[in-house]
């Protein structure tokens, strides 16, 4: 009998999930489990997700090979099927790892989208015995997709890069973003900001997980993914339950053709089912001891995530299912890159022991070719280890910066001792992506951000000393929480004093004033443009309401901060002497008040001035004062009819920050610099 007879009657054990062979109009299933002793796949129709129209019971002398199950159907069979789910059998051996119950509705782990029938209940998939009914069904695909993506072409950016990182339902959430009423927490809200997004200046968005978590789960953020190949169904305007997948793609498309990347936040290092008290959704009830890294005493799991479970990318199928969810949303979805989250947990080994030399799913990350094309970006920590910089084994993958989030905050805010810290951020972070002979490192590596989602905003940053939410926090030694806060004098908003204000956008914009004129590549959170707040939440993970939604009316109020956010995005771009590929070197010189930089430990005072000849640039001359009284600074380059004042931000708007031609020319080398303020000349280049 050909080969291509056998396939047909068989199945084939790839690509693992549901395909559609148009050559042959069939369907053809695939699902990995090393320990099932049976297999049965259930179909549905679309007007029963209770009870399965049809059952095909795998038999493994002709529907298994090696460890995967796999069947094929007709076309003429499936006619009025809509929806596909698993019953696996197995040894219920907890102590052994194993935690099969053959009564449970399992989803594929590959669904490209999940249906939640109107009894879904996360409760009966915790509990023994069958959820029929209750349970999430995977979406059996259509035959002819109809999304065309034309001429969809990536954007590529490089020194002009400015990642925004926002939350695809908060952004357009309240009334006041202006969005239309449907649209509004969608991907199809997205669109319709796009204009606000180019005028803005940000040249990538980087979303907040958008893979289907659990609707019950109530984690708002998104950090507890249910499935890793399908957008999530609940920022989709479209009700069928396909849907989400063209409103996610024409989000996508619509984002390219203005020019803005889209990066995705991913989990690939747990899932929403939790610890073993946790519902049998997927992973567990396919086969446990695959999917997740187990204690010794293997009836617990391991919890380095602080979620209840972490995946075991250690084993070469779920490494596999990584790749070919990343390829997915590379290759169909049109992604740019991805930011994964704690991503040191892709260093465990099978005994969760760290493999820092050559871990297997880092390694197979980088290799893949289509993915060598696209922005991989590490958070490089997790509960347990923090591999930040060289210390991460992803030797060309970007990283965010937690240390320059927290040396720019302390040093802003007034700590001491930071000077030297401050000009080591400022210059790319070398000691952490060093770029010796060994190790190569570029400083576009460093992800430089003062704010994301975790954590306080910018305006609570200057707005409140102590955390309103506790959750992972503690406070340091001297009282303060960890996030290297200051509340400008006043706790809160309540009664806040006009002169507390004013330093509260005065030290605002020093921020973003640092994070846009360092080397490396700048993020920050939405909303941090126009002062939005979380009233002094630190960790609103499970907050989905007006604490996380953005405030647009905040926008109109503090027009002035905008306008400074977007002027200073529009200079970044325009000098490319501030982000390169590799340190400023020789190109810096470090300056103090005067011509020596005060290093001392009650300083709190820095100039630099950086050479643009080599990038075919202006020269800058940056004066930095986060003394809490003015300091008189002597520039120590050129003439004083040389430079002009760009920027001042103990200024007002709008002479806070000047637009291109219309800077005030320095009559003397001295300048006041107003105590916690920036002032950054510009000279043009000979």
């Amino acid at each position: 009998m050909p080969m291509d007879r056998w396939a047909a009657e068989e199945g084939t054990p790839s690509p693992l999930g549901v395909s559609w062979l148009e050559e042959e109009q069939a369907y053809n299933f695939a699902l990995y489990s090393k320990h099932a002793t049976g297999v049965t796949l259930l179909l549905y129709a679309a007007d029963d997700v209770v009870t399965p129209a049809t059952l095909y019971h795998f038999n493994f002398l002709t529907n298994k090979s090696g460890r995967i199950w796999h069947c094929r159907i007709p076309a003429a069979q499936m006619r009025s099927m809509a929806y596909y789910a698993y019953r696996v059998e197995g040894p219920f051996e907890p102590a052994e790892g194993h935690r099969f119950d053959p009564e449970k509705i399992l989803l594929d782990p590959y669904a490209k989208a999940v249906c939640f029938p109107a009894g879904f209940d996360r409760e009966a998939a915790r509990e023994s015995g069958s959820n029929a009914g209750r349970a999430p069904l995977g979406l059996i695909p259509d035959q002819h997709p109809s999304f065309h993506w034309g001429s969809d072409r990536p954007p590529r950016h490089t020194h002009d890069t400015v990642i925004y990182e926002m939350h695809v339902r908060g952004f357009t959430m309240r009334p006041s973003s202006g969005v239309s009423g449907e649209a509004r927490g969608t991907y199809a809200g997205v669109i319709e900001k796009i204009p606000y997004l180019t005028d803005l200046g940000v040249t990538a968005v980087e979303l907040l997980p958008v893979q289907q978590g659990d609707p019950q789960e109530e984690n708002y953020w998104g950090y507890m993914p249910l499935n890793f190949f399908s957008p999530h169904h609940g920022y989709a305007t479209d009700s069928t339950w396909s849907g989400q997948i063209r409103e996610f793609r024409a989000m996508v498309k619509a984002l390219h053709e203005a020019g803005i990347e889209v990066l995705l936040d991913v989990v690939y290092n747990h899932t929403t089912e939790g610890s073993q008290n946790g519902p049998t959704y997927s992973y567990r009830g396919i086969d446990n001891t695959t999917y997740y890294l187990l204690e010794e005493d293997r009836r617990w799991y391991r919890n380095d995530t602080g979620t209840g479970n972490v995946l075991h990318t250690a084993n070469r199928y779920v490494r596999r299912m990584i790749v070919e969810s990343l390829l997915y949303w590379t290759e169909e979805m049109h992604v740019d890159g991805f930011r994964f989250d704690l991503a040191s947990l892709f260093t465990r080994n099978d005994d969760g022991s760290i493999n820092l030399d050559d871990p297997p799913i880092i390694a197979e990350i980088s290799g893949v070719a289509e993915l060598k094309k696209i922005r991989l970006i590490a958070e490089a920590w997790d509960l347990s280890t923090y591999q930040l910089g060289r210390s991460f084994p992803g030797l060309n993958w970007l990283q965010w910066n937690g240390k320059f989030r927290d040396d720019v905050r302390s040093f802003v805010r007034g700590d001491q001792g930071m000077v030297p810290a401050l000009m080591t951020r400022l210059y790319g972070s070398d000691d952490l992506f060093p770029d010796h002979l060994l190790d190569s490192y570029h400083a576009y590596q460093s992800v430089s951000l003062v704010t994301c989602h975790d954590g306080f905003s910018l305006y609570d940053l200057v707005a409140y000393n102590s955390k309103r939410n506790w959750a992972n926090g503690h406070r340091n030694q001297d009282g303060r929480d960890d996030n290297y806060s200051w509340n400008c004098g006043w706790e809160g908003d309540e009664g806040v004093p006009d002169a507390v204000m004013a330093l509260r956008t005065q030290q605002v914009k020093n921020l973003c004033c640092l994070l846009f004129l360092s080397n490396g590549t700048p993020m920050f959170c939405a909303g941090d443009e126009f002062m939005n707040t979380q009233g002094g939440n630190n960790n609103p993970y499970n907050q989905d309401n007006d604490t996380t939604w953005l405030n647009w009316d905040l926008l109109h109020r503090h027009q002035d901060v905008f306008r400074f956010f977007k002027r200073m995005i529009a200079f970044r771009r325009a000098h490319r002497t501030l982000s390169r590929s590799r340190f400023w070197r020789e190109d810096v010189h470090w300056y103090g008040v005067g011509r020596d930089v005060d290093m001392s430990y009650n300083s709190h005072s820095l100039a630099y001035f950086l050479s643009g000849a080599s990038q075919q640039d202006d020269d800058l001359y940056v004066m930095i004062n986060a003394y809490w009284e003015d300091l008189r600074f002597t520039v120590q380059e050129g003439q004083a009819s040389d430079w002009r004042r760009v920027i001042d931000t103990s200024l007002p708007s709008p002479t806070d920050v000047s637009e291109a031609g219309r800077e005030a020319r320095l009559r003397s080398l001295t300048y006041q610099v107003r105590s916690r303020s920036i002032v950054v000349l510009v000279r043009a280049r000979q």
